[in-house]
């Protein structure tokens, strides 16, 4: 029988409904993350969908955005879900997450804590702590035996990992999934997405520079600038522009680029 803290929560998603930046818990405006432009002392970010979705160039702040709303969820900044700890990431993560998130605050209705934070270049090493542990019990696999995730190619293996916990209840936060992701399995993404949609408990909250995630239909997509984070459509953002002139004159646009 389920314990009291596991029981799902007959409410639908989103459960983060917002966060907001507390002037007085900002310790240095010089010091990164504060320093991003965005962060200002009005900083807000509502959440009315069950599914948010951040678009932006490189350097605005998206990942550390993500961060440090994945440690007020309860998960490490480096990746992973609720509990989760390892110092088996790479050095090369920059993590600021928990730094932003000790001076944001948020509004839950209610607090949902379960879920997994993922990063493509942590993904690994969560994998092999899983397979390790070999512990964690997963619905509708026979015995509640993890299957082996490591056995899979890098997509395969996401995919796997995620089908397996998109039944559950939980806010799911992932930075740039496609970056394990070919288009092929972009497309399998998103129907993963579509069926944590119709269970209706799962709420996403998505960085991305692909333009097939970011038309997911029905979600919010918000494009972060150093001014700050406004509604886009996806035939605005420069991701789109930029894989629609490719795709006009993919020889031509190639030799553009040379020429610059």
């Amino acid at each position: 029988m389920s314990s009291k803290r596991n029981r799902v929560i007959k409410m639908p998603a989103p459960y983060l409904k917002r966060i907001w930046i507390d002037p007085e818990r900002v310790p240095d405006r010089r010091a990164y993350p504060f320093c991003l432009p965005f962060l200002g002392d009005e900083f807000e970010l509502d959440f009315d969908h069950a599914f948010t979705i951040i678009v932006g160039e490189n350097g605005t702040g998206k990942s550390t955005l993500l961060e440090g709303i994945a440690v007020l969820a309860g998960f490490d900044e480096a990746g992973g879900g609720k509990g989760y700890r390892t110092v088996d990431h790479s050095n090369a993560l920059e993590e600021m997450g928990g730094e932003l998130s000790s001076a944001l605050r948020a509004s839950w209705l209610p607090k949902i804590t379960n879920g997994w934070f993922f990063r493509a270049e942590s993904f690994f090493s969560v994998a092999r702590y899983l397979d390790e542990v070999n512990t964690e019990e997963i619905p509708n696999v026979p015995g509640g035996v993890p299957p082996d995730f490591l056995s899979h190619s890098h997509g395969e293996g996401f995919l796997r990992f995620f089908e397996e916990r998109c039944q559950r209840q939980g806010i799911f936060i992932f930075d740039e999934p496609e970056s394990a992701l070919s288009p092929a399995r972009q497309m399998e993404f998103l129907k993963l997405m579509r069926r944590m949609e119709e269970i209706g408990h799962c709420q996403i909250i998505m960085a991305t520079h692909a333009p097939m995630l970011m038309a997911y239909p029905g979600a919010r997509l918000l494009r972060l600038t150093k001014y700050g984070l406004e509604p886009v459509s996806v035939k605005d953002t420069d991701h789109f522009r930029v894989m629609r002139e490719f795709c006009d004159d993919p020889k031509g646009f190639v030799e553009a680029v040379f020429e610059e």
